[in-house]
């Protein structure tokens, strides 16, 4: 199922860790409303100002496979509001820069932005009702 242009719903839920220990991770109809919100709103514009293909690593995670991976409790991917994400091309300097260039021009809105471990990949998320208002929260891991 396509959400956007270029983002599906199978990108979105797909998960290796899932996939091994058998856990079902097909998101509530709410959920999906949520990741096309979220492809809408974010992964589309930056998909088209960058220009090139952007893999999804991690999107939705129902409560069993957050707790599987090691997530925080709270994750906004639990709400289908959140994606890793990397650049195909590898590189995801450039595609950081795109997108806080585009939160600087106001050309999107998130709840955080996280560069995580040296842009090994890229996490962004929106606002949700499950979890307290943020905007354009930057953050860096080591």
């Amino acid at each position: 199922m396509n959400l956007t242009e270029h983002f599906t719903l199978e990108e979105l839920t797909k998960s290796s860790i899932a996939d091994k220990y058998k856990i079902n991770n097909t998101p509530n109809a709410t959920m999906i409303n949520e990741l096309r919100r979220l492809c809408n709103d974010i992964l589309e514009p930056i998909r088209q100002r960058y220009g090139k293909p952007i893999i999804v690593t991690s999107g939705y995670r129902c409560p069993l496979l957050n707790k599987k991976v090691g997530g925080a409790k709270n994750s906004d991917h639990r709400y289908g509001s959140a994606t890793d994400l990397r650049a195909k091309d590898g590189n995801n300097k450039e595609l950081w820069d795109i997108i806080i260039q585009m939160i600087k021009e106001e050309k999107i809105t998130c709840r955080q932005l996280i560069n995580e471990y040296n842009l090994s990949w890229i996490h962004i998320s929106q606002n949700n009702r499950y979890n307290g208002y943020r905007k354009n929260q930057i953050i860096y891991t080591v």
